[in-house]
């Protein structure tokens, strides 16, 4: 139940404009603090992955896993993407909770 309650969640932000996909741009959000969750398949690459974790430790930004690239692209209507940044506080919070 909560795996479709995030999913069309994140879908909402999506149409909403408030969230980007890719990783230099999650990078770019994160730095430029806009970001305010980002979203990690655990099918990224080692490389990709430190990246994107070493950033958002390095800004205090919380970061969640999602199961593979498949489901986070269909989540926000697109081809598989690896990571994705929220840049809403309120879209980001209530994520959160249904990721936890």
């Amino acid at each position: 139940m909560k795996q479709e309650q995030w999913i069309s969640l994140l879908g909402l932000a999506s149409r909403a404009r408030k969230l980007i996909s890719g990783e230099e741009l999650v990078v770019k959000e994160v730095r430029s603090k806009n970001a305010k969750l980002v979203l990690l398949s655990l099918d990224a690459s080692k490389n990709t992955e430190k990246k994107i974790s070493d950033k958002c430790a390095f800004y205090n930004v919380p970061l969640k896993r999602i199961e593979s690239r498949t489901v986070l692209g269909q989540a926000i209507g697109k081809d598989a993407r690896v990571t994705v940044a929220v840049l809403d506080e309120g879209f980001a919070r209530k994520l959160l909770t249904l990721l936890d």
